[in-house]
């Protein structure tokens, strides 16, 4: 299998996982802010974050090759993240660990890892509506963003706050601004958008199928749009994931992908 189209694909997975199980927009939210919207953000946060989990994910891609369903396994402790491919069987195998902001790639027919550096961080996944950005680097909006409340009412019949990002002087980013929308009533994300530096909307990510899961509210379904590629999209779900569960440390290690 062609490993540029493998990194699109599995990019969606940990991206979708990564807004789920992590505080990045809490901690954006710690800058200068007026305080109810760092309060509302905050409460995000804390439906989303966990010391643990173990999910188990389908993922649907459809693009110009047609449609493809890929299912695999999710376990998460702290900065960790292994995903291991169930099925169709002729992926079945692979792996990816990431620790922080290393990230591994296993390819058991060629029994070969691939390390993949953090100077690619910034550069785009080709084929892919995705970067390695995408994985490593939201836990520092705070650091490179500055967030304001750029909407408060009702969209679609729902009342949400909208938040907007912009990059702080001198950040290093992809993004030239970023747009997130949270329901009012129980602090859960309903829509992400995704700009370049015109203002441009690039991609979008729609959040559904709101489920309540270790007593938090979180989005089950996934949905990951470009712009630009009309009928063409990504859809991650759900299937199970259970949070603070006790997870070895052995299983983040690389002996353990293979």
């Amino acid at each position: 299998m062609n490993f540029t189209r493998w990194q699109s694909r599995i990019a969606a997975v940990l991206l979708g996982f990564a807004l789920l199980n992590s505080a990045q927009v809490a901690r954006a939210a710690n800058t200068a802010t007026a305080q109810p919207t760092r309060m509302t953000v905050e409460r995000m946060a804390h439906l989303f974050s966990s010391k643990s989990s173990i999910a188990t994910i389908r993922m649907q891609i459809v693009n110009e090759d047609g449609q493809r369903d890929i299912a695999m396994k999710i376990w998460s402790l702290g900065n960790k993240l292994m995903v291991r491919i169930t099925s169709p069987q002729d992926e079945a195998g692979v792996a990816i660990l990431k620790i922080g902001s290393d990230i591994r790639y296993y390819l058991p027919k060629s029994n070969r890892t691939v390390n993949i550096p953090p100077s690619m961080a910034m550069s785009s996944w080709m084929g892919s509506d995705f970067t390695i950005d995408d994985l490593v680097k939201e836990t520092f909006l705070a650091r490179d963003y500055s967030i304001i409340t750029s909407f408060e009412g009702q969209r679609g019949g729902v009342a949400v706050y909208e938040y907007t990002l912009t990059p702080k002087p001198d950040a290093a980013v992809v993004w030239g601004k970023i747009v997130l929308q949270i329901r009012k009533a129980d602090a859960v994300p309903t829509w992400q958008g995704f700009y370049d530096e015109d203002g441009k909307l690039v991609r979008e990510l729609t959040f559904s199928q709101f489920k309540t899961v270790g007593g938090r509210i979180i989005p089950t379904r996934l949905v990951m749009q470009p712009a630009d590629k009309a009928g063409m999209h990504t859809t991650i779900d759900y299937e199970d994931i259970a949070f603070d569960v006790p997870i070895s440390e052995d299983t983040f290690t690389l002996p353990n992908q293979k």
